[in-house]
């Protein structure tokens, strides 16, 4: 691996920023210490950037295949035909039997998630599957592969975040928003990686660790709005601007 990497450092060397469009970001989606607002506030926002990003020819991806369990019918029904369903069924079908034994996807809200109102897999899932926004899910990749697919499209990953995202990222994601209602402290260092704050008090804890508070939404602001605000962070970091992780170094 050393021996690869030094080879490749003179190619990366020699790499320079250059005038693209939007339509060059593919977006990893990932959401890590959600609570209950994770699925009213910060995930649907996401969406909403997420539809805004395909509709001028990018990439969103959203992953984590065991924490949008009980709620894939949400997204075959969305997939552009028969094979990219079953790409889908085929990946639930194979975790279901790798966890067979330990209740592993049904038991799949972790101690914070339930602390923050979470009380099952299935309201995580109904939440998280909302990053995903509304358009036609177009393809569905393993772990790691790359991506290949313009639009919506789905990577098989575990829900732990940093394996999550690392493959993500291994697949051609130049581009993360990761939404949090407990707090995770997460940052990417190959990405720029936007966090997304589910509630206005965690927010103010952490004005240093998050870019956008998707909490207003709580207070009375529109959800587009929300998402406009999401999809312009986007932007601007992917020209140049610094998120607060690349800011504090988290991701070294």
């Amino acid at each position: 691996a050393a021996r690869e990497v030094a080879r490749l450092l003179p190619q990366a060397s020699e790499a320079r920023r250059s005038r693209q469009p939007v339509s060059e970001i593919c977006l990893a989606t990932n959401c890590g210490g959600s609570d209950s607002n994770s699925g009213i506030t910060a995930n649907p926002a996401l969406g909403w950037a997420v539809d805004e990003l395909v509709r001028y020819g990018g990439t969103g991806v959203l992953a984590e295949t065991p924490e949008i369990y009980g709620a894939e019918h949400l997204l075959i029904r969305r997939a552009v035909n028969e094979g990219v369903a079953k790409k889908l069924i085929d990946r639930y079908k194979w975790w279901e039997w790798y966890c067979r034994g330990i209740e592993a996807m049904d038991n799949n809200p972790a101690p914070g998630n339930k602390a923050g109102g979470i009380t099952t897999v299935f309201e995580k899932s109904l939440g998280g599957v909302t990053k995903g926004g509304t358009t036609p899910m177009m393809d569905v990749f393993q772990y790691g592969e790359p991506i290949t697919t313009r639009g919506f499209v789905f990577m098989d990953t575990p829900g732990h975040d940093p394996v999550s995202i690392t493959g993500l990222v291994a697949g051609g994601c130049n581009m993360i928003c990761f939404t949090t209602g407990r707090g995770s402290v997460f940052g990417c260092k190959p990405v720029p990686s936007i966090k997304l704050a589910t509630n206005s008090l965690m927010y103010r804890h952490l004005q240093d660790d998050m870019d956008v508070n998707c909490g207003v939404i709580l207070e009375g602001v529109p959800l587009a709005e929300v998402g406009r605000q999401i999809f312009e962070e986007i932007v601007a970091v992917a020209s140049g601007k610094r998120s607060k992780r690349e800011r504090s170094g988290v991701g070294e």
